[in-house]
């Protein structure tokens, strides 16, 4: 099939692309964070989070504003927080001789992980149940119920703001800002780039198929989408950085649920999810953080053997939306 071919050859593209934009990205921004003298747990949860998550952001704005497509830029969303959450600190662990974790991490970053999941759920049972024209089949989501989230990650940024106001950073690295900030603005660019091209190449692979946009965007542009994330973090690793690499993973969630997620919502106005597929998927996710949280509070490090089942549960879930897909299991209705 020569669509077919074309798609996946699109995607090999873009993915290259993205990865290069995050070359500039992680470069830009640790010199940046070192200049002004930030923790590393900020530089992780904040300044890298934001950062690696642009290609998530501008998954869900390309998706909604160019193609009106709203549905594929949330699959983006949580099968990226899905990939987040399973294959990238697996990919650490093994890089590392031991991922280690902090109970800051586990009790700070992580439960404010699950309060986001919990907040996102929310706003889409709203938009279900109480916003005119929701059912249970589709939720309405306004901008109104978008600010419920967004102030969510405003306490987010406080709680990190208030732990780094009496950090003292260190300023002997030589920086040149304004040097910095331009690379980091390259960066994103090229990045967006290749989310325009893995976008069209799964609105081209749900055509090809007959599937609905939301599948590939919980598969193909979310996995795309995470290079930046899985770049950061395995990078971190290997220089003995497990701060970094598990906050940028929760700080990168994070941001994705509580403001990519409602930006696209503002920008359409009144998007429309499918809520017989969202919710399963995002009980999937509810399910996938659990897990993440308990493997990294025990003895606070990821062994390799607990990131192989961290790599075996997101096979599962991928097989589970294929066979979903092709009409074998109908558990999920809607797919």
């Amino acid at each position: 099939m020569p669509g077919l071919l074309v798609s996946l050859l699109l995607v090999v593209v873009a993915v290259l692309i993205i990865w290069k934009g995050s070359q500039y990205f992680e470069r830009a921004a640790e010199r940046l964070s070192k200049h002004y003298g930030l923790p590393v747990a900020v530089h992780g949860a904040i300044v890298v989070a934001v950062g690696s998550s642009f290609p998530e952001i501008s998954s869900i704005v390309i998706s909604t504003v160019v193609h009106g497509e709203f549905s594929l830029g949330v699959g983006a969303i949580v099968g990226s927080a899905i990939f987040n959450l399973l294959v990238i600190p697996a990919f650490s662990a093994f890089a590392s001789e031991n991922l280690e974790a902090t109970r800051d991490i586990v009790h700070k970053d992580g439960q404010f992980y699950i309060i986001s999941v919990l907040v996102l759920f929310i706003m889409f049972a709203l938009g279900a149940t109480y916003v005119p024209g929701g059912t249970n089949e589709a939720a309405i989501l306004t901008p109104a119920l978008a600010i419920f989230p967004l102030a969510t990650y405003g306490i987010y940024i406080f709680l990190h703001q208030q732990d780094a106001s009496g950090h003292v950073g260190d300023d002997s690295i030589d920086v040149r800002p304004r040097r910095e900030w331009g690379l980091l603005a390259v960066g994103l660019l090229i990045i967006a780039v290749g989310v325009e091209l893995i976008v069209r190449a799964a609105l081209s692979l749900g055509a090809l198929f007959g599937t609905p946009s939301f599948l590939w965007g919980l598969t193909v542009i979310a996995a795309g989408t995470s290079l930046p994330d899985a770049f950061v973090s395995v990078r971190a690793a290997q220089n003995d950085d497990s701060v970094t690499s598990l906050t940028n993973v929760l700080g990168s969630n994070t941001f994705n649920l509580l403001v990519a997620i409602p930006v696209g919502v503002i920008l359409s106005g009144t998007a429309t999810i499918n809520f017989l597929v969202a919710i399963p998927t995002m009980g999937f996710l509810a399910f996938a953080t659990l897990v993440f949280i308990v493997f990294i509070r025990t003895d606070l490090e990821l062994t390799n053997l607990e990131a192989s089942g961290f790599l075996g549960l997101y096979g599962l879930f991928l097989l589970w939306m294929t066979l979903e897909s092709v009409g074998i299991i109908e558990t999920v209705q809607g797919i």
